[in-house]
């Protein structure tokens, strides 16, 4: 229950404290008092949207607190699991600065608006005149049947399957679109993967093509140079190994005289040997050198290969030719997967579809009893309120195909009269049936979905009289199982409550100011002979007000 409401520079308030008691707390006061500005500040720290012209005084900011005593510990799940800590006696708060910046809090702990008023939704309703347009809503409609249809874990777990199959779908959409525009691809890009691994590319194949293409080109050349060096290494009668043997001998000559001559001459030795080694080699290197015209040919139709393949895909060598045969290959392989992956993917949502349907039959079966369940217990609570001839209907129809509610669509029908045939609520209710029908509909949710706290801003609108005090007996019945606050223009209602709040308007200092005060027994007396016969009752109207409160 909503145990205290704060409210700090918010419209016509400067500062107001209210603390609530259990059962129906009534509230009245003349039009214009600021009964309204009460429900706008609570209405914030249910997460409604704030707007900074509504301040007391711009040059501070409006904070909206509101202490909430939760006995019922089935309300602990939704602090869990949004990461909040639970006490009996939990705190909603609400801080809006003048550029309009708002923050909020529970128990302390910062939130975002979204979480604000999931929370709040689950402590208190707040059902006004004009809410009752929501009637018409089919999503309401369905949601009357399904508080008494008792399954909301499987509601709950087939939306959120219902919500993944409309994800599968996109993603699917998704893959059959990339796959087409990849398939349109397909012949091309196979035909150009083709042609690079009918190249038989290798990883440095170039380079040693580009060299070995040289040295056929000057294959004269590099065998004229071989022979004439081989020739003046060791061939010639004044070759580099003669004239070096010679040195040797002469040197051998006197090495017994100096061993540093010994040194130099065995140095000498190592040269001669390492001199006709060379020599060895460029004679082998120049007899393998050979002009092969039909070799020259071979290469260099196999560089034209490369160089016509590296310039038709626009890249410098073999290596960069490699990644490109590479990423084709990849693409061609991730169609053949796409193409799995997307009969991989139908597979599953025909199988999570048949499991949704089985749980929409289920809803659906469960639906149809607790439409009969409606209809009595709201067709109870209409006889009490004066309407003995109306009759509420819940027309059923199967869908063919899932929606996000499974595969009913519930319409709600209305007859006030008797011989009237059902109809759309918004074609045949007057405004005093409509306020009566509501009330009876909200009892019936608040009883079957544990709500702490329901609010009545003036439903009465558009009735009197008898009807009034049996309207007023059945907001009195809900305040025995919950907190009910009604602000009201009605005495034989505000007769009713066991706490009665009135609201009224203070002019000072060029200044208008809202207030509130919980009334004694005799200010409910006189508050209600107001109501009666306006300011200054005489005692017939205290009288008729003494009655009322029994």
């Amino acid at each position: 229950m909503l145990q205290k409401l704060s409210i700090r520079n918010y419209a016509l308030i400067d500062t107001l404290d209210i603390e609530f008691d259990k059962g129906l707390n009534i509230i009245t006061g003349e039009t214009g008092a600021g009964k309204s500005i009460i429900l706008g500040a609570l209405s914030l720290i249910l997460g409604q949207r704030a707007e900074s012209k509504y301040f007391f005084n711009q040059d501070k900011k409006c904070v909206i607190e509101g202490v909430f005593l939760l006995s019922d510990e089935k309300l602990k799940s939704i602090f869990e699991v949004n990461d909040l800590d639970f006490f009996e006696e939990s705190i909603l708060r609400r801080e809006i600065s003048m550029d309009g910046k708002s923050r909020a809090f529970i128990n302390d702990t910062p939130v975002n608006l979204s979480i604000l008023k999931q929370v709040g939704e689950k402590l208190i309703d707040i059902h006004s005149q004009h809410a009752t347009q929501e009637i018409n809503d089919l999503d309401f409609q369905l949601l009357i049947v399904d508080s008494l249809a008792n399954h909301h874990q499987l509601l709950s777990v087939y939306r959120s399957g219902f919500k993944k199959l409309k994800q599968d779908y996109l993603f699917l959409k998704e893959l059959i679109s990339r796959a087409d525009e990849a398939r349109s691809k397909q012949d091309y890009e196979q035909f150009l993967f083709n042609e690079l691994e009918q190249a038989a590319l290798k990883e440095g194949e170039q380079e040693e093509l580009e060299q070995e293409l040289e040295k056929l080109t000057h294959a004269e050349s590099i065998k004229r140079s071989l022979l004439t060096a081989t020739s003046l290494l060791t061939e010639n009668e004044i070759s580099a190994s003669s004239i070096l043997k010679e040195a040797s001998i002469q040197l051998q000559n006197i090495e017994k005289f100096d061993p540093e001559i010994n040194v130099l001459y065995e140095r000498l030795r190592s040269s001669i040997i390492e001199i006709k080694d060379i020599a060895d080699e460029t004679s082998i290197i120049e007899s393998k050198t050979l002009h092969s015209a039909e070799r020259l040919l071979i290469i260099q139709q196999r560089l034209d290969v490369l160089y016509t393949l590296q310039q038709k895909h626009r890249v410098a060598n073999n290596s960069e030719l490699l990644i490109v045969q590479q990423k084709l290959e990849d693409n061609l392989n991730q169609l053949l997967s796409s193409d799995e992956q997307i009969e991989s993917l139908k597979k599953e949502i025909e199988l999570l579809k048949n499991e949704l349907t089985k749980q929409a039959q289920e809803l659906s079966t469960n639906r149809k009893k607790a439409i009969k369940l409606v209809e009595i217990a709201t067709g109870k609570t209409l006889q009490q309120v004066g309407m003995t001839n109306a009759k509420l209907v819940f027309a059923h129809l199967s869908l063919a195909e899932l929606n996000k509610d499974g595969l009913d669509e519930i319409q709600l029908l209305f007859s006030a009269n008797a011989g009237q045939a059902p109809a759309p609520v918004n074609k045949v209710a007057s405004g005093g049936e409509l306020s009566r029908l509501m009330l009876a509909i909200k009892s019936l949710l608040a009883k079957h979905t544990s709500l702490p706290t329901l609010i009545f801003d003036e439903i009465d609108t558009g009735i009197s009289g008898e009807t009034a005090l049996k309207v007023g007996s059945v907001i009195a019945d809900l305040g025995i199982d919950m907190q009910i606050l009604s602000i009201t223009h009605l005495p034989q209602i505000a007769a009713k409550g066991h706490s009665h709040y009135f609201v009224y308007k203070n002019e000072g200092n060029n200044k208008t100011t809202t207030g509130i005060k919980k009334l004694n027994p005799n200010e409910r007396v006189n508050a209600i002979a107001e109501m009666l016969s306006g300011k200054n009752p005489g005692a017939s109207a205290l009288q008729n007000a003494k009655e009322l409160l029994g």
